[in-house]
């Protein structure tokens, strides 16, 4: 693209390329441009980046805001009645995803010491655990079986759940209202009667807790008086999102790429000692939590342009991820890589507090598959498999599999 090239309208999401790739636009723009213009769906003008370097150097800079209430909307929403809405969100408490230092660094030091590679460390043989039991039920049942509602999904909720001291009977609960508040297509008025009921329950536990605390981390929260109700609900329902849905997509979709990667599959088999660097690489191909957006607070020089303030900025993790100036044959699903420096957890301030519990989990869940069942295939062709396009995360919405006799 050169310099006078029209911005692209929107937002490239169609996996024209296949199910592990970026779409074609993006991988065109980033060997072009990797830091481009584009009008987003409501008119405003803003800017995309996909090179690594660029995602990179963007994501540690704190002059690129994280806030959703400054200026004006920068992920435009349908509104009931209106085409897009036209007032910025207001702060939520506790939401320190979304909040800039010193807001964020006082609730993120909160936390800090619950997610340390230690501590999640201790926790791995509780994990092993829980992926042990969940597929004890998974042998049981008849295939052909969607491995997402039966081992995917219920692994990092539970794990989540026993974390935070969330009852796992309450999922039904919660689950469909953190699905619905993920749909990209959904209107505010969806979103917030989901956000509403999500909000309403957590309110009520950690209320709870605060009164009669137990052992868990929403507990060791509500012991500290200088959180609010709010902000602990706001935490809660971070946690909680953040805590399964990442996760559960990772497991189902890196699960459907094992599958339509038959080499690195026997390799990952015939030698475990690979499954570190298979769940990094899987996390760097696959980025399922695939953009991030950013706010310009000032005039910012980045990859040659001039990011003017005001500005509405959207880092493609995924294109990054896949740049071939940082990973070599980034297309190509390769254990052996080096994949240190992915960016699926992010970078920077708001890298993810989870990542150590993420890769557990991944990594236990994996191998409990390889070990149990061998003969593990999918049960319709790789065409049929549901993306979710539709929603923020990005996954596969079922994973039909089948198996011969599971080993024992």
């Amino acid at each position: 693209m050169s310099p006078t090239a029209p911005a692209p309208h929107g937002l490239p999401t169609e996996r024209d390329a296949g199910p592990f790739a970026p779409p074609r636009r993006i991988t065109r723009l980033r060997d072009t441009r990797p830091v481009s213009p584009i009008v987003f769906p409501d008119g405003h003008e803003g800017w995309l980046v996909t090179g690594y370097d660029a995602a990179r150097r963007l994501l540690a800079d704190t002059r690129f805001s994280s806030r959703h209430d400054l200026d004006i909307v920068h992920m435009p929403y349908k509104v009931s009645g209106m085409p897009f809405a036209t007032e910025p969100a207001p702060q939520v408490p506790g939401l320190f995803i979304t909040m800039d230092p010193p807001d964020h660094t006082r609730l993120r030091r909160k936390l800090t010491g619950t997610f340390t590679t230690k501590r999640m460390k201790i926790l791995e043989d509780r994990i092993n655990e829980i992926v042990e039991q969940q597929l004890d039920e998974l042998t049981r049942l008849t295939p052909p079986v969607d491995l997402v509602k039966a081992f995917a999904l219920p692994v990092p909720l539970l794990v989540i759940c026993e974390l935070l001291g969330i009852p796992y009977t309450d999922q039904e609960t919660f689950q469909a209202n953190c699905t619905k508040f993920m749909e990209k297509e959904a209107t505010l008025d969806e979103k917030m009667a989901a956000y509403t009921g999500l909000t309403t329950y957590l309110t009520e536990l950690v209320t709870g807790k605060r009164a009669a605390p137990g052992e868990d981390i929403l507990s060791d929260l509500a012991r500290q008086d200088d959180l609010t109700i709010d902000e602990l609900t706001g935490i809660a329902f971070l946690l909680l999102l953040a805590g399964h849905e990442t996760t559960a997509n990772t497991l189902g979709l890196g699960t459907f790429a094992l599958l339509e990667h038959p080499d690195e599959l026997t390799a990952l088999r015939n030698d475990p000692e690979l499954l570190p660097g298979a769940v990094e690489e899987l996390i760097r191909s696959l980025a399922v939590v695939d953009i991030a957006f950013r706010y310009a607070t000032e005039d910012i020089e980045l990859g040659g342009q001039t990011i003017t303030r005001g500005s509405t900025v959207i880092v493609s993790i995924l294109a990054a991820n896949h740049d071939p100036q940082r990973f070599g044959n980034p297309a190509t699903l390769d254990f052996h890589r080096t994949a240190r420096g992915q960016l699926g957890f992010g970078h920077g301030i708001h890298q993810c507090l989870g990542a150590q519990l993420a890769r557990i989990e991944i990594r236990s869940g994996l191998a409990g598959l390889l070990r149990r069942l061998p003969t593990l295939e999918l049960a319709v062709p790789a065409r049929e498999v549901r993306l979710k396009t539709d929603m923020n995360i990005y996954g596969v919405h079922e994973l039909p599999v089948t198996w011969t006799e599971p080993a024992r």
